[in-house]
């Protein structure tokens, strides 16, 4: 029976290494970091993201700002939107809430956010950096898994690591940061030839594909370690892209949904902020 990664807990820890740069940037600059979230349109699951921000932001002292802009918006007017954010001394990161309306242009809007207020970790000069093992600001979610397999003590160097996915968001920077980390690693997609195989390889198994309880028992090697990256709501429930009841008894570590990674999405988000505002401030 795999031991229960609490994801809550991990976030916790986080969080309290994100009072203690608050406190080192208080101490050091005089400066509390602020974090603008911009948001368009009325999509319901992306509005009760951003109330979570703002009060993850709020719990920590950090200031925290919404901007709410109408689905109607064109993409220039969004885009002056983050130049004025860009040009803020007050505002240290900046979030973009996705998914934007179908007219505008996601990547061009990101682009425009300033390498070093990009809490995100969408620009391409962070995905650049990290992809070349210099200091950046890292995605959070990935990032998130990386500090919950450090906390936790599961050893990253050596390892065999495949990831589930080749997202932007996920995938990419996962592989990235596991690698940085000495795993020796595996990306697996739609087009890869018999996918069990390669994911029973793993000593470390991170799911991010999108389909709920995708990954099931005979995909995973007895004593891996499972990260499941994956929301998916089936009905009134809220599940991952592995088939928790039944890996569970083949690992040796899984995380669940809900209640594993998702809290730390927010926690290195938090993170990010703390650690942006010091960018700027040390330039």
């Amino acid at each position: 029976m795999a031991r229960i990664i609490d994801g809550n807990a991990v976030a916790a820890r986080i969080r309290e290494e994100v009072k203690a740069g608050l406190a080192g940037l208080k101490a050091d600059f005089g400066v509390t970091p602020g974090l603008t979230v911009v948001i368009v349109g009325e999509d319901p699951a992306s509005k009760v993201y951003v109330s979570r921000k703002h009060k993850a932001c709020e719990e920590l002292g950090i200031k925290s700002a919404v901007i709410r802009l109408p689905a109607d918006i064109d993409e220039e007017a969004l885009g002056a939107a983050v130049d004025s954010l860009n040009d803020d001394p007050a505002v240290h990161g900046i979030l973009v809430q996705l998914p934007l309306p179908k007219h505008i242009d996601a990547e061009k809007v990101l682009d425009r956010i300033r390498p070093d207020k990009d809490v995100d970790g969408f620009h391409p000069l962070n995905v650049g950096r990290l992809a070349i093992g210099r200091e950046a600001l890292v995605p959070c979610t990935p990032h998130g898994v990386i500090r919950m397999l450090e906390l936790e003590g599961i050893q990253i160097a050596g390892k065999r690591a495949v990831v589930i996915g080749r997202s932007n968001i996920v995938g990419k920077p996962m592989a990235n940061l596991l690698l940085a980390r000495n795993a020796t690693v595996t990306v697996c997609h739609s087009r890869t030839p018999d996918l069990p195989a390669v994911t029973r390889q793993a000593e470390i198994l991170v799911a991010a594909i999108g389909k709920p309880g995708f990954v099931t028992a005979d995909m995973v090697a007895p004593g891996a370690v499972v990260i499941d990256v994956g929301i998916n709501r089936v009905g009134d429930k809220l599940v991952g892209d592995v088939d928790f009841e039944r890996v569970k008894e083949v690992a040796a570590a899984i995380t669940p949904v809900p209640g594993g990674v998702g809290p730390l999405t927010i926690a290195m988000l938090l993170h990010n902020t703390v650690k942006a505002a010091r960018l700027q401030l040390t330039k």
